[in-house]
């Protein structure tokens, strides 16, 4: 902040001096004399801090209306292309699939990737405001170079950048940023079309007023500089600490330090290292798992720490020494193998509601292997028709109608792969063509109401598929926090919390425990208990639009009133653990997979 508003100062100062040089020149020029007392001019002083001033706000809000689409809007920024989910290079299937380990992981929306397909440096990206819109880039170079360990460890790195809410900083950084960079834009924008002007035009007249213009583009140009110095120091102040937070939590998500580590050592050893070539690299530097572009002045204005540092804090018996790598072996094509995992037998979670929330946006290595596995047990006809729009809307359609019964294979799929399967159906049908969007939510609501009664899945992935596809095909906007304290709360809390309790039993004095058991979680006074026949879907819809819109702290409060609510007989359903789920998504709060048969506790 400080940084900032220095350079906005610097740059007023330095628009004003170009200002009065420029003009005091053409007065010298025309004969008049040089006075000093000339050079204070307090009303030309407030007009030029003024304009400036609203130059800068209105370049900040350029860009940020620019890239509200979000984590799409800085792909394409940068060149990138989705990746087809039935893609048949064998290195984006590659990139595709540890994606997808790692959003079913980490309880995230699986993103859609993009590829920088020109660029052989070793890099990648994460982009977006939320986890919903959230995207991930990687080069040509980095999937083309690194092994599938090495490619868990950057996404692993990537998805901390999500879970950690650095993605809405970062594009809001762009954003504030271009505003004092827009004083160097108009500047270079003169003087290019001055030059286009003046060698389209054969007439010598006004040559006064176009050297003035030029040397006031010049000076513009030179004043700009202000605002990139100042850009690259604040990307850097805010980004470097980040990235070494990304590194340690990519590591406590894997349990595997050489993944990362061997991936950092090879962009050392590579010969393109993790530059990326695209115009726009300097703009998203900030963003990049590596630096993207050379020629940071000292460290001072690097955006990354330094590979040597990075690699020591994960191997501290790193020498400095790269290796020449310059290229992957292959991996035959084949996906790495889980050896030795088994789903488990359980219907059921036993959990300790307070040890959840802990785990909300903190996968563990266990939740990454249950991932892996569970992807691997599903049969490989559905793992393909999930890759492509049509089949991938058959399958939700499938999972929405009674027993699976317009697919033998999602018939077969067990309770806890129906939301990890729906996850890799909702990342392809983003890629569905826009006119198809609104028939395809009618035939989901046609079959959710085809029996006159919606169960907790139908509810679920209903919902689900609606709040990941909407902003794609609708452009909504993510809400925005409305309230920092729990009183205004408390009545939509009461509401949730009712539902909730109803649909974990039939038993109506059960109900009336779990209800006071999450109310508890909140503190204060407890609302009424809703009546048993005012619950249900419309009541649980209304009180998540209220509490959608409370600040982060007090949602994960509500989010410990629900976990304590559910599991207050100690067990957590799949169903619930589902319902669960997807009230966490719609607070942007993502819970990692329940695992069947495993207690979430102190003691697991």
């Amino acid at each position: 902040m400080a940084f900032y508003a220095l350079a906005v100062v610097l740059i007023i100062a330095g628009v004003y001096i170009a200002f009065i040089a420029v003009f005091m020149g053409a007065a010298l020029k025309a004969g008049g004399a040089f006075e000093i007392q000339n050079l204070w001019q307090p009303a030309t002083f407030m007009w030029v801090a003024g304009i400036t001033l609203a130059i800068v706000v209105a370049g900040t809000f350029y860009k940020i209306d620019q890239l509200k689409a979000g984590g799409e809007a800085v792909a394409v920024l940068l060149g990138g292309r989705p990746i087809d989910p039935g893609t048949p290079d064998i290195h984006e299937r590659k990139i595709l699939n540890v994606v997808a380990e790692m959003a079913i992981a980490s309880g995230t929306p699986v993103p859609r990737v993009f590829l920088l397909e020109g660029e052989e440096g070793i890099n990648a990206f994460a982009a977006g405001f939320s986890p919903a819109d959230a995207v991930i880039g990687v080069t040509r170079g980095c999937i083309m170079q690194l092994n599938r360990d090495e490619l868990q460890g950057v996404i692993a790195h990537e998805f901390s950048h999500i879970l950690n809410g650095d993605m809405r900083l970062n594009i809001e950084l762009i954003g504030i940023l271009n505003g004092i960079l827009i004083i160097a834009l108009i500047g270079y924008w003169t003087m290019r079309s001055l030059s286009r002007s003046r060698s389209s035009s054969s007439s010598g007249k006004g040559g006064g007023a176009v050297a003035a213009i030029a040397l006031f583009g010049l000076l513009l140009t030179a004043i700009g500089y202000i605002g990139v110095f100042f850009a690259k120091l604040i990307k850097s102040a805010v980004s470097r600490q980040r990235e070494y937070l990304a590194d340690a939590s990519a590591v406590q998500f894997t349990r595997d330090p050489s993944g990362i580590a061997n991936a950092l050592k090879k962009i050392g050893g590579f010969a393109a290292g993790s530059l990326v070539a695209h115009h726009s690299a300097e703009e998203a530097s900030h963003f990049f798992f590596a630096d993207g572009v050379a020629g940071a002045w000292l460290d001072l204005m690097a955006t990354h720490p330094s590979l040597v540092e990075r690699i020591r804090r994960l191997d501290p018996q790193f020498e400095g020494d790269f290796d020449d790598r310059t290229a992957a072996k292959a991996e035959n094509g084949q996906e790495a193998a889980v050896a030795g995992f088994s789903l488990g037998g359980g219907k059921a979670v036993f959990v300790e509601p307070g040890e959840v929330i802990s785990r909300v946006g903190a996968p563990t290595s266990a939740n990454l292997a249950y991932a892996a596995g569970l992807l691997a047990g599903l049969p490989g006809g559905l793992t393909e028709q999930v890759r492509e729009p049509a089949g991938a809307r058959a399958v939700i359609c499938a999972l929405l109608g009674e027993d699976g019964a317009a697919s033998p294979l999602v018939a077969a799929v067990k309770p806890e792969e129906r939301l990890p399967l729906a996850e890799m159906a909702i990342a392809t049908l983003k890629g569905l063509p826009a006119d198809e969007y609104p028939r395809f939510v009618e035939d989901m609501n046609r079959l959710v109401k085809a029996d006159a009664q919606v169960d907790l899945f139908e509810y679920t992935l209903l919902r689900m598929v609606q709040r990941r596809l909407a902003p794609v095909f609708q452009k909504t906007q993510p809400p925005v926090a409305q309230y920092y304290a729990m009183e205004p709360l408390r009545p939509a809390a009461a509401q949730l919390l009712s539902c909730l309790a109803y649909w974990g039993t039939d038993d109506a004095a059960k109900a009336r425990k779990a209800f006071s058991i999450g109310m508890e979680e909140l503190g204060g006074p407890v609302p009424p208990m809703l009546p048993m026949d005012q619950y249900g879907v419309q009541a649980l819809d209304e009180s998540l639009a209220m509490l959608s819109e409370a600040s982060p702290d007090m949602k994960r409060t509500i989010l410990a009133a629900c976990t304590a609510c559910i599991g207050a007989d100690g067990i957590v359903t799949i169903a619930e653990a589902e319902l669960l789920r997807a009230v966490g998504d719609a607070f942007d709060c993502p819970i990692p997979p329940f695992m069947p048969g495993k207690k979430i506790g102190p003691s697991a």
